[in-house]
């Protein structure tokens, strides 16, 4: 089979691998498994280094591979009992956010008002009504949330026995076999660029975040409620690109009514002139990794969402960056 042939069927079926993952909801499986492949692969050699002989580097991987599974569903049950547990809970915050907007009635304008639920009870009544028509969707939620967490643990392993092999003895590849792992490697490269870029955006932007809820509004006198979990809810919401910020900060907005009109505009100053940074710092780290600019992720993340829903949103920055260095590589673009 020529080469170029060889090619096109790899892309096609790579395409179509792409393709199957968001159809069948295995996208957290394949996240997962591309967490723990690039950790290992990339802590690896430092231990690799110091070994000698094929079964040293193996026992050394496998010991990597478990502690990097072991840390990253450590750091999954973490962070969710945060969110649950009393400080960080979730519904406070939203109950919380809830009251705000009501006591704020009276200062805020006209039209705004009118967009707004009458009450607290208002808001309660809204949520009864959803769950009325979706409660065949909330019966299954249970039983889905569990089939995630399966498929999670399953990509985990899946990652540490695919970095468990790269350091087994070299095997030889038919074109076809060996066109795909090209794939798939680049598909890992393009993971590893935009994941690790979109970590450090993140824990940037939380930085500056917590030193203005937690530093500077205090020195001012100001202390807003639910403090930590807006500053949590920032850099697990900042992993997702554009759409992450965007809940982040209505949140602290939000919240910033708790005290008065005049600190909810504070707030939204200060976010506007961070993300006016974040955005050229998410161009030059992101942009510059991929070659992409921000309105194209952003571009990209539209369509996939009117295609797959959410997880279209998730895939899509992974997703556009291996099909840009593909198109960069075969010298389309």
């Amino acid at each position: 089979m020529p080469t170029l042939r060889i090619q096109q069927v790899s892309w096609f079926l790579a395409a179509l691998a792409l393709f199957l993952v968001l159809e069948l909801h295995l996208l957290p499986a394949l996240l997962a498994g591309l967490l723990v492949y690039e950790l290992v692969h990339l802590t690896a050699p430092l231990l690799e280094s110091r070994l000698s002989g094929l079964r040293a580097k193996q026992a050394a991987v496998i010991f990597l591979a478990a502690l990097v599974v072991g840390a990253t569903v450590l750091g999954a049950a973490l962070t969710m009992g945060f969110f649950r547990g009393d400080s960080g809970s979730l519904a406070a915050l939203a109950q919380k956010m809830a009251e705000i907007l009501e006591n704020s009635r009276q200062s805020l304008p006209d039209w705004l008002v009118g967009a707004l639920p009458d009450s607290v009870e208002g808001i309660k009544s809204a949520v009864v009504q959803w769950l009325r028509e979706h409660a065949g969707q909330v019966q299954t939620l249970g039983k889905e949330a569990g089939l995630v967490m399966a498929h999670v643990l399953i990509g985990l392993i899946i990652g540490a026995l695919l970095a468990l092999r790269e350091v087994g003895a070299e095997q030889t590849m038919r074109p076809l076999a060996a066109a795909l792992a090209e794939r798939a490697r680049r598909l890992a490269d393009a993971f590893r660029r935009i994941v690790f870029a979109q970590v450090r955006i993140s824990a940037i932007n939380t930085v500056f975040t917590a030193l203005y809820l937690a530093v500077l509004l205090p020195l001012l006198g100001i202390h807003l409620p639910l403090t930590k979990t807006m500053i949590a809810l920032t850099f697990v919401a900042g992993l997702l690109p554009v759409i992450g910020n965007l809940v982040s900060n209505t949140v602290i907005v939000v919240v910033s009514l708790a005290h008065s009109p005049q600190v909810a505009v504070g707030s939204l100053a200060f976010l506007v002139l961070v993300h006016k940074f974040e955005y050229f710092l998410n161009a030059r780290i992101v942009g510059a990794r991929i070659s992409a600019r921000s309105w194209e992720l952003l571009l990209a993340m539209l369509v996939m969402e009117a295609a797959f829903g959410l997880p279209g949103v998730v895939a899509a920055p992974v997703y556009y960056a291996y099909l840009k260095q593909e198109l960069i590589d075969a010298r389309l673009v």
